[in-house]
This record gives C-alpha cells, sequence and structure tokens, in this order.
C-alpha cells in the first residue's frame, strides 16, 4: 500500500499534467507573469547577464538599454533554472513550478507532521492538507515567497522549542536565494519580531532562550537576503547609478484614500486573499471550524474557540496593515524618500499560511477518519478552481478553452513574429538589434520573447530619466484621458504604448472581432529620435497619416492570439534613412 505522503505526491503530479501534457498549448498566467517577470529571467539567462554588474550592464533588448542593476538578483535558484534552459522559457517556467510545488509539499507536510498533525493516525490527513497547500493559487515564478512558509515557520517551532538543528539553520540560509526580498522579506521580518514579542509578553523570562533563539534565526534570514540581493542594497542605500521612475510614485493620485475604503480593502483581503498571493474562498475552512467546535465538549470548544480566534485576528491585523499603510505612506513620502522604493501593503503575502493552519487546528480535533479528509478535500475543490493554470488547462484538455486565455504558444506567437522579422529584413536587410519596436494592443513581452528589441516595456524600476524621454511618444494620448495620465505619471510601471480609445487594454486578440483605432495621437519625432523604427499594434489604425506612420503590412498566423499590422513613420521628404538606436537609456549612467 502506497505511503499518505505518495499518495499526495501523486496528487500532486496529477495536478501538473494538465500544465505539462499541452505542451507549447499550456496556459501560464500571463498579467504581472509571463508579460512581466519570466521576460526578464529568461532575457538575464539568455544574454548572459545573471551575475553582470557595473556600468557596461545592459539588457539591451528592453529600453535602449536597461541597467541591469534594475532588475532583480541572479543569485536566484530561479535564475539557474533558467540558465539551465536558456532556448525554452516555458520548459524552464513548468520546471520551476513542478519544484516549487513540491518543495511547498513536503515542507508543510514536515511542519504538520511535527507540530500540526503529529499522530501517527493522522500522517493521511497532514498529507491531505499539504496537497492543498502545494496547489493554491501562488505566482510559483516568485519561487518559495509563499509556499516555502510552512519551511520557515517549522524552523522557528523549532528555534523556539530548543529542538533546532544544522538543516533548520540551513532553511534559513537557504530561502533567500529562492524567494524575493522585496515581496516577502521586511514582511516576515516585522511578523517574526511580533510573534518573539508576543511570546515574551505572555511567558516573560521563560521566554527569554528562546526569544534569543528566534531573534539569531532571523537576523540569518535577513543576512542571507542581504548576500543575495546585494545589488538592490547597493544601489539603494550606497551608490545610486541611476534615478529610478519610483522617485515619482504618487499613491495620493493613485489609491483612495479614508477610513471606510482602507476597512474595506482590509475585508476583501480578510474572506478573498489578494491575486498575487493565494486568493481562494475559504468555506471549507469555516465549515470544518464550525463542525470541530459542535462536535466538542465545552472546555475543549472554548480552547479551540481561543486558538481560532487568536489566528483569525492574526489575519485581520495583516490585512489592516496590508490596507492602511498605504494610505499612512502617502503621508510619510516626502520626508522618508524609500517608501518610493518599497511597496507597504504586501502583508498580503503572509496570509495564505495561518488560514490553512486555521483548518488544521479544526481537524486536529476530529477523528482523522473520513469526514476529516472530506472536509480538506471540500476546501481544496475553491482552491483548484481559483488557480487558472489549472483550470484553464482542464478547459483546453477538454475542448472547450477560454478565448480570452491565450496558451504560451498563442501568446508569444513565435510563427507570427518571425514573419514580421522576416518581412523587415526583406525590406531593409536589418536585424532586431539593428532597430527598434514599440506595441500597441499587446504587451512588449510578446517582442521581447522573440528576440526584439522594445523601447516599452513593463518594469517595476527603471531610470525615471528614461520614463520622462518615453512620455511625448504618448502625451497626445494622455491629454484626452485624465485617468490614463494619472496611471502612467503616478505609477509608470507600465512604460507602454497607450490609447484613450483602448484605455488599459493591453491584451487584444483578433477575435471575437476586427479593432480598429480611429485617431491614435502619436508623436513620430520623438519615437525618432528615441531611436524608434517600427509600431508593432495588435489594433488597425484607422487613419495612421494622422499619427504619422504608414502601414507596411498585415501578419496574420492560425497559431496566433493576434494579429499584427506593422507600421513606420512617414519618411520626410529629403530624410535618406533612418537614424541607428540612441544607445543606452538617457539617464541611466
Amino acid at each position: 500500500m502506497l505511503k499518505p505522503l505518495t499518495w499526495a505526491l501523486l496528487g500532486l503530479f496529477l495536478f501538473m499534467v494538465p500544465l505539462a501534457v499541452l505542451g507549447p498549448h499550456t496556459f501560464i498566467l500571463v498579467h504581472d507573469n509571463l508579460e512581466g517577470e519570466v521576460v526578464w529571467v529568461h532575457l538575464l539567462t539568455k544574454l548572459h547577464l545573471a551575475l553582470a554588474h557595473g556600468p557596461g550592464a545592459l539588457v539591451l533588448p528592453i529600453m535602449n538599454g536597461l541597467p541591469r542593476e534594475a532588475l532583480r538578483s541572479g543569485l536566484s535558484v530561479t535564475v539557474l533554472i533558467f540558465h539551465l534552459l536558456p532556448r525554452s522559457p516555458l520548459a524552464a517556467y513548468l520546471l520551476h513550478e513542478a519544484l516549487v510545488r513540491v518543495v511547498a509539499l513536503l515542507g508543510m507536510y514536515a511542519l504538520l507532521r511535527r507540530y500540526g498533525l503529529p499522530r501517527p493516525e493522522q500522517r493521511s490527513l497532514a498529507a491531505a492538507v499539504a496537497l492543498l497547500w502545494a496547489v493554491l493559487p501562488a505566482y510559483s515564478i516568485f519561487g518559495l515567497s509563499v509556499l516555502g512558509q510552512p519551511l520557515l515557520l517549522r524552523t522557528a517551532l523549532r528555534l523556539r522549542d530548543g529542538s533546532a538543528r544544522w538543516p533548520d539553520w540551513l532553511v534559513l540560509v537557504a530561502l533567500p536565494w529562492w524567494s524575493s526580498f522585496v515581496l516577502v522579506g521586511p514582511f516576515i521580518a516585522v511578523a517574526w519580531v511580533g510573534a518573539l514579542l508576543l511570546d515574551l509578553a505572555r511567558r516573560g523570562p521563560a521566554a527569554g532562550a528562546a526569544t534569543r533563539r528566534g531573534a539569531g534565526g532571523l537576523l540569518v534570514l535577513l543576512l542571507s537576503y542581504v548576500l543575495v540581493e546585494w545589488q538592490l542594497f547597493y544601489t539603494t542605500l550606497i551608490a545610486k547609478s541611476f534615478l529610478p521612475h519610483r522617485q515619482e510614485f504618487d499613491l495620493a493620485r493613485l489609491l483612495p484614500q479614508g477610513v471606510g475604503v482602507g476597512l474595506r480593502e482590509a475585508g476583501a483581503l480578510f474572506w478573498l486573499g489578494h491575486y498575487h498571493a493565494s486568493p481562494f474562498f475559504k468555506g471549507g475552512i469555516i465549515l470544518a471550524v464550525a463542525i470541530a467546535l459542535a462536535r466538542l465538549a465545552a472546555p475543549q470548544r472554548r480552547q479551540l474557540g481561543r486558538q481560532v480566534a487568536g489566528l483569525l485576528a492574526g489575519i485581520a491585523a495583516l490585512c489592516l496593515l496590508a490596507a492602511f499603510l498605504p494610505q499612512l505612506s502617502i503621508r510619510l513620502q516626502a520626508q522618508l524618500p524609500l517608501l518610493h522604493a518599497f511597496t507597504l501593503s504586501r502583508f498580503y503575502f503572509l496570509l495564505a499560511l495561518p488560514w490553512v493552519l486555521v483548518l488544521v487546528l479544526a481537524l486536529r480535533q476530529l477523528p482523522p477518519g473520513r469526514l476529516a479528509l472530506a472536509l480538506v478535500g471540500l476546501q481544496l475543490l475553491p482552491a483548484l478552481a481559483a488557480n487558472p493554470e489549472f483550470t484553464n488547462n482542464v478547459r483546453a484538455l477538454a475542448g472547450r478553452p477560454r478565448p480570452d486565455a491565450p496558451s504560451y504558444a498563442a501568446f508569444v506567437a513565435p510563427g507570427l513574429l518571425r514573419q514580421v522579422e522576416n518581412f523587415i529584413y526583406s525590406k531593409n536587410k536589418i536585424k532586431p538589434p539593428a532597430y527598434r519596436v514599440v506595441c500597441l494592443g499587446l504587451p512588449p513581452a510578446v517582442a521581447q520573447l522573440n528576440g526584439f528589441y522594445t523601447l516599452d516595456s513593463y518594469q517595476t524600476l527603471y531610470p525615471l530619466a528614461y520614463k520622462h524621454a518615453f512620455r511625448p511618444l504618448i502625451a497626445g494620448e494622455l491629454a484626452k484621458s485624465p485617468a490614463l495620465a494619472t496611471y502612467f505619471d503616478a505609477w509608470g510601471n507600465r512604460c507602454y504604448l497607450m490609447s484613450a480609445e483602448l484605455g488599459r487594454n493591453y491584451q487584444l486578440g483578433k477575435l471575437p472581432a476586427v479593432r480598429q483605432v480611429q485617431h491614435w495621437a502619436f508623436d513620430t519625432a520623438a519615437f525618432r529620435q528615441l531611436g524608434g523604427r517600427y509600431v508593432l499594434s495588435a489594433v488597425r489604425l484607422a487613419h495612421p497619416e494622422e499619427s504619422g506612420l504608414q502601414l507596411l503590412g498585415v501578419f496574420d498566423d492560425s497559431q496566433a492570439y493576434w494579429r499584427l499590422h506593422l507600421y513606420e513613420p512617414i519618411a520626410r521628404v529629403g530624410a535618406a534613412t533612418l537614424p541607428p538606436p540612441a544607445g543606452p537609456v538617457p539617464g541611466s549612467r
């Protein structure tokens, strides 16, 4: 008979099957993932820039040469896996996701077998909860930032009870190499310190040794983060190589404010979570708690009630911090410039684990039989339903794919972009490094993944001077739409071509209807000055001459999600050829 952990691993294998068997036709997350995170990891490995540093370290396909320091550390397991498969970002992504989720399952199982569900007859229950944890809809490209938290909690608990050994210290050293400091590091530190202070307040001097061990463990974790993210700390705190665009973040223009707004945001985070960090319906957890309370005698019921209330209070505190700290930072940005660099709302990355621990508190009070397993299964269903990479691929296997959820192959559209590249070469005998493109109606990631050099990009950090140089291209459209102007000027991570007619719609497939933009204000002079040569558009411009552009061709491919229209600036009288690319990004050095 197979052991419970083996069954759980088999269940995880079945979860991964829909992602793997479709090959290039699998769906992977686009928002903040394929359009952003996956691209920079792929380019760093493809261009051998993962460990590059210094004035000459530029990622040339992005924004005329994005400084290497603007991207995250190359000292990462994620980067290593992509380095092993430099020609296939999809294969690297799927391998990475499988490894992340296996570690997540094993980490949760190890935590529960030691502290949550330790009795021999609870092995199956621990394995079921571990499987539930491993399939939650977390962004796997962030590594163990979310899904590795059970391993970290197990280490913290072993430090507290004095049973920690060298593997536990190894977890503290290793976790930063497979997670993101900016996403979870400061927030884990705050939660860790809060837990130590709470324990000290409750137990007094008896907690002194545990507090010292816990503080030492946190110090090791943070020092490892500093080592991994040395470029981030060096360029942020010591020697800034460029002034970042985040300097002009204006949260007061971006975020609604007020107590009511904050409470509504906290409530939404409490019940639903955040899309970056395991949003799922908690109905099975609430039901398990209700059944456990109903079955217990009064003393045990009161004890479980206190335990559940304590965890729920912690969850509520995290939600309130995530909701109200951004409002506080609005008032402090002028006095504390570092607030431009960090997003203080990311306490929501810590919300998934305590909710699963609430489920564990209820399950440990129930007989470890069919009822308990059924409750885990009941919670497993909404967790799977909330995971778009699972649901969209199941639909595709069933022959009913979502039309607005393109597969990897359809999104990247290599055949379509090859047509465009070959056309440009046949016309001018130049390859992508010799010219720059911009994209309208599709993410620049599509062009970047196909080897094009783009002036536009989705970046969480880039030089402010480049943002100022890019803005004239779209100034006419921003003038038409105050909402788009605020989106670009007060935020600007999406340094994209924009259209007031399209709004914030940057993924315009060719179906179901042919789309047109009637009037598009585009500054071709500024485009030329920045080194631009071609516009790749997923929509047809009804009057391209108004924009100073001419249509060169329309390209289609039955396997592609897009239909592309290729435009170039109308040649000026007396102009021979367009200038070469402008070189490194303005103001980067």
